[in-house]
Formats: structure tokens, C-alpha cells, sequence
């Protein structure tokens, strides 16, 4: 392996700290063929699907990405904007606000760049503009608040994959979830009351996360317990009573089980049960996309009225509210706290130093 390094790297220049904001991805276009090199790369990924690669390798390869490209590039095609990709848009925008309050906050600028799990830009592109201004600590924010291995540890895998490839790798902060954290649970408040003020409040209030095979709760993935403890912190925040609200998982794949109560099956039957208007919100969803918009904005919709539901609403994703930016912002800065004060330290003496120097008569 030819390994990647700064031949040119002046020695004692000052280091820098960087972060890293990295979300799942986007294919580059709503077609078939960006569809196809997108999910392709998705779904070979062995942390979300465990199945055996050669049986796993002929039906990607023989069925799914003969099927699915199209049926999800028109769903794609509905949801995308002039911009681009709902979801890269709005993590650029996160990127940015996030780079603004640090610079805020702190004397120096602190880089700050956009990484996707699958797609553009990618973990590597991320990782080596951040090398490319001497950045020597990076500090990883994968956008998933609730850990499961398909998400947050296959972005590490990731991560490690390309610094392999590095002749001198930074030092590494990892954060692997903040899904009980004051600052994140205020903003959810905070975007449901504000929705209630404009438009009252529905008989129940649906958490709908992103669902998992049950087979990884059971092989011991804590994402389960990290989705309730979410929307158990969120209903205490609101001061809802057991009865106004639930816990759902959306976007199953496939025919096994997975992580139960099922969404679409959950809207379906509230209405036979006296529920005939609903809110949906997608606490596990930093960034509105596929799964919130369409998903949840026009097929669940559509299944809730279908059964007799009669108001649907969707409460959108934190997305680049100030109340998540400032709450990103403060959770990366805490995070930073120990590198930044031992970078101040180093200024400090090497300060002292070229002073002292001067004092003996070194030229200036």
C-alpha cells in the first residue's frame, strides 16, 4: 500500500483542530444509474446488512439492483429541490452554521467539513480537506442522536478505512450519540410546541425512528433503548400523559422482522381506534429526506387518511434551526475543550520562547 503523507509539512507549525460532520448520504442525481451506484454502495455495506456476502452479493447484484434503482429514483425525483439533494443542502447549511458559532466562540477558525457515509462528498473527500489545513485533531459528530451499529459505528469504519491509508493519522474524538442530551431534547420541544401554537395539537403525537432488524437488538445493538429513551426524554419535555403519544420504527427492508411497532402499520389502525388526527415527528432524523419527506410526508400521510384518519401533519427534522446549531455547536466545543486548551498552552510557550530569543538578541 502506498501510504498518503506531507512531504512538504513544515515542522513546528502550529496544529489545528478540525471536525468532521458526517451524515448518511445522497445519491449525486434522482436517476436510475446515480440510484444504482448509490444503493449499490449502501447496501454491500456489511454493517447494514448481515447477511453472508456471496448469498448477499447474487441477490444485490441478480434482483435488488435490477428492481429498485428506478422505483426509488421517482421517489428521489419528488423530493428534490433546485438546490440539490434535500439532504446535502441542508447539511451544508448545518456545516456552515455550526462553522459560524464556533468562530464565534473561539479566537481561531475552526474547520468544519461535510462527510457522507455513501455518496458525495465522502468520508475521504471530508477527511483530507480537513488534512489539507493542517488539521491534526479531528473530532467525528456522525448526525445519527441514537447509536446503532448500521449508522454510527459503520461511519467509523469508514473513518478508519481511509486513515489507514495515512502515513501520520490525527488524533481522533469520536461521538457516538447524544440522544438523551438537554440541549437536543429542547430543540424537538421546542419544534412541537411551535407547531402546536400555529396549528393546535392532534389527539397523538407519533416518534417515528428509523427502523433496524429486531435480530440486532437481539445480538445486542443498544439503538432500541437509545430510540425510547429519546422519546420518553422528549414526552417528559412536553408534559405529555402516557395515551398522547408513541414510539414507531419506519423504512423496513425485506421480509424479515424488524423493530416493532411498524409505522405505516401503527397509523393504519389508529383511526378504528377513535385517532382521527395524528403529528409525526422523526426524532432520529437530523436532516429531512427520502424517509421524512416522502416517506412519512406522502405514503404514511396517505395510509392514515386512506383508514380514515382526517389531519395528517409532519413536524419537520431540527434540520439548521438556530436551537440545533447552538446546541451542535456547544456539544462540539465541549468535546474540543481539552485540544484547544493544550493548542493555547503550546502558543503560549512557543510565544514565551521566541521572546526570550529576542530578549538574547536573536533577529527578528
Amino acid at each position: 500500500m502506498k501510504y498518503l503523507g506531507e512531504a512538504d509539512y513544515t515542522h513546528g507549525s502550529p496544529a489545528r483542530v478540525g471536525v468532521l460532520v458526517t451524515n448518511l448520504g445522497t445519491p449525486d442525481a434522482p436517476t436510475p444509474k446515480a440510484l444504482r451506484r448509490y444503493l449499490k454502495q449502501f447496501l454491500w455495506d456489511p454493517r447494514v446488512v448481515e447477511v453472508p456476502r456471496p448469498l448477499w452479493w447474487l441477490i444485490l447484484n441478480g434482483v435488488i439492483l435490477n428492481i429498485r434503482p428506478r422505483r426509488s429514483a421517482r421517489k428521489y425525483a419528488s423530493v428534490w429541490t433546485q438546490e440539490g439533494s434535500p439532504l446535502l443542502v441542508i447539511a451544508q447549511r448545518q456545516a456552515e452554521g455550526i462553522r459560524r458559532r464556533l468562530a464565534q466562540l473561539e479566537a481561531e477558525q475552526i474547520p468544519v467539513a461535510v462527510g457522507m457515509r455513501y455518496g458525495n462528498p465522502s468520508i475521504p473527500d471530508a477527511l483530507n480537506e480537513l488534512r489539507a489545513e493542517n488539521v491534526r485533531k479531528v473530532l467525528v459528530l456522525p448526525l445519527y442522536p441514537q447509536y446503532s451499529a448500521s449508522t454510527t459505528a459503520s461511519t467509523l469504519d469508514a473513518v478508519s478505512e481511509e486513515l489507514r491509508r495515512w502515513r501520520w493519522a490525527p488524533d481522533l474524538h469520536f461521538l457516538s450519540g447524544y440522544e438523551r442530551e438537554a440541549g437536543y431534547i429542547n430543540a424537538l420541544a421546542a419544534s412541537v410546541q411551535e407547531h402546536w401554537d400555529q396549528h393546535g395539537r392532534a389527539e397523538r403525537l407519533i416518534m417515528s425512528f428509523h427502523g433496524v432488524p429486531r435480530r440486532y437488538l437481539l445480538a445486542g445493538d443498544p439503538y432500541h433503548c437509545f430510540c425510547h429513551a429519546t422519546g420518553h426524554a422528549l414526552a417528559q419535555a412536553l408534559g405529555l400523559e402516557d395515551g398522547r403519544w408513541q414510539v414507531s420504527f419506519q423504512s423496513r427492508f425485506g421480509r424479515e422482522e424488524w423493530l416493532r411497532p411498524y409505522t405505516d402499520e401503527t397509523l393504519a389502525a389508529l383511526p378504528a381506534q377513535g385517532v382521527k388526527s395524528v403529528e409525526v415527528i422523526c426524532p432520529g432524523f437530523s436532516a429531512d429526506c427520502l424517509e421524512t419527506l416522502e416517506e412519512i410526508g406522502d405514503e404514511n400521510r396517505e395510509i392514515f387518511l386512506d383508514a380514515g384518519g382526517e389531519h395528517f401533519a409532519y413536524i419537520p427534522a431540527l434540520n439548521d434551526r438556530p436551537d440545533h446549531l447552538d446546541f451542535l455547536s456547544d456539544l462540539i466545543l465541549r468535546n474540543l475543550r481539552p485540544w484547544l486548551d493544550t493548542l493555547d498552552n503550546d502558543r503560549e510557550r512557543l510565544a514565551d520562547a521566541r521572546q526570550r530569543a529576542l530578549e538574547l538578541g536573536a533577529p527578528r
